[in-house]
């Protein structure tokens, strides 16, 4: 029988027990009192999540250490000539960083909110009621302060004890006010930029109405009306205009560091409605009177603008044989009716004197003005009159005298509008209007210099249009 004898043991079982013993106590050690070189990575952390920078710093025994030196290295705050002087630990000398500075509190911007007035935006700012009062009652200018629009910003500066020192505000690109103290109290400052003043070309071609035309061709809705208004005289928007009309001009846009921030006079135009070209050229004489011209010459202005309300329908005409909506019974009409909403302006058809503007039977409340001694018009069934329209005050053409209503015998808002020469009542729309004077022959020579190259620059522009919407 064989027995097998065991292997004793390499070491002795209380060595053993010694060893995993003094293990447990380096453990423990490690855990309750960490190296110098841990402590310095934790507190690079717990400073990276408090100041949102990074640093690092060294132990007197770390600064051999590859990853400290990697850490110090990538620390925007340390240069090649301080990193060996850094020998504490980030215990014993944390390193001094300046705290970035936030917007200086002297200085405050407030957006204007919707109900807003001087009063709580002051407030918001930290000023007294006092100082409201200061400000409006430096100047009359001041006021300006108080006609707010919503996202409009105040800029203010308060001096060290808080108190306002200087108020500033962008009304618009071109306009900028502002409030400054003073030994007296607060002077009223206005700073206007002068734009930039372009030539510009456009083009369109009517497919559903004027305006959206106008719109597509970058028009503005001021500068679509003022391109009306200058053709006024000949074509009738309200029922001339068709499918296939087309216009072009030149104007002048106002430009201030490359941005557009409004439009000036249009210098030149033509419009085609209904196969017919009417051409006008903006023209100031050596007297410094201004007017639209022809391309030739001829006065633009009548003695009578077409229509008297900008883009209204006809919802009546001039007849001998028309029912009346409200009588019920055949009466002449002796007008033409432009039905627009409530509220419309009324423009005076020529240059005339009121001779009534009030109460007028059927009509309602109407204006009659004289214009010379052949021609006379008349408003009705307005809702009411413009500033200063009165019984015997004179009135230029195309000033506005009152406002499209439904008062008198009416069933809708519109306005009634007759044209008599002589005593007679004449269709308005079918009446040829006399014609005013044409370009003074001292003139002409100097209006042609400028009317000639307008119209070969709108020449040379419609054809490379043309060229592009070819290819």
């Amino acid at each position: 029988m064989t027995h097998t004898t065991k292997a004793p043991p390499l070491y002795p079982k209380s060595h053993i027990l010694a060893a995993s013993g003094v293990a447990a106590l380096l453990s423990l050690a490690l855990l309750v009192f960490p190296s110098r070189e841990v402590e310095a990575q934790k507190t690079f952390i717990n400073l990276e999540l408090e100041t949102g920078s990074e640093f690092s710093e060294q132990s007197d025994d770390a600064q051999s250490s590859d990853s400290l030196s990697s850490k110090q290295n990538e620390s925007p705050f340390n240069t090649a000539d301080t990193a060996p002087q850094q020998t504490e630990t980030a215990q014993e000398q944390p390193q001094q960083i300046e705290p970035v500075a936030e917007t200086d509190p002297l200085q405050r911007s407030i957006q204007v909110s919707q109900g807003d007035t001087l009063s709580t935006i002051f407030a918001k700012v930290g000023l007294p009621a006092t100082a409201v009062h200061q400000v409006l009652s430096s100047s009359k200018e001041a006021k300006q302060f108080t006609r707010l629009k919503v996202g409009q910003q105040l800029d203010f500066q308060l001096d060290a004890e808080g108190q306002l020192e200087r108020l500033n505000s962008k009304l618009s690109d071109l306009e900028s006010i502002a409030l400054a103290k003073t030994e007296k109290g607060y002077s009223f400052e206005r700073e206007l930029v002068k734009p930039e003043v372009q030539s510009t070309y456009a083009h369109g071609v009517i497919r559903s109405s004027l305006f959206l035309s106008a719109k597509r061709a970058g028009l503005s809705h001021a500068l679509t009306m003022e391109l009306a208004n200058v053709f006024g005289y000949d074509i009738d928007f309200a029922m001339d205009i068709r499918e296939g009309d087309e216009f072009e001009l030149i104007y002048e846009e106002k430009v201030v560091n490359d941005k557009r921030v409004g439009t000036g006079d249009i210098l030149s135009a033509r419009f085609t409605n209904r196969g017919k070209t009417y051409t006008a050229v903006r023209y100031t004489s050596k007297q410094g009177t201004t007017s639209y011209y022809s391309a030739n010459g001829e006065s633009m202005r009548k003695a009578f603008i077409r229509t008297p309300v900008d883009f209204a329908r006809i919802s009546s005409r001039f007849s001998t044989g028309r029912r009346h909506p409200v009588l019920n019974k055949i009466r002449a009409h002796k007008g033409v009716d432009y039905a627009a909403p409530r509220g419309t302006p009324i423009k005076a058809a020529g240059d005339g004197r009121i001779t009534l503007a009030g109460r007028h039977g059927g009509y309602g409340n109407a204006v009659i003005i004289q214009h010379g001694q052949r021609y006379r018009t008349l408003y009705a069934h307005m809702q009411g009159f413009a500033k200063g329209i009165r019984n015997g005050s004179n009135v230029k053409q195309g000033q506005i005298i009152g406002y499209i209503g439904t008062t008198g015998l009416s069933t809708g808002p519109h306005l009634h509008y007759e044209f008599q020469i002589n005593g007679v009542h004449v269709d308005p729309l079918s009446q040829k209007l006399p014609m005013a004077d044409p370009i003074a022959s001292s003139e002409k020579a100097r209006f042609m210099q400028q009317s000639k190259p307008l119209m070969a620059q709108m020449d040379k522009e419609k054809s490379t249009v043309l060229a592009l919407n070819q290819r």
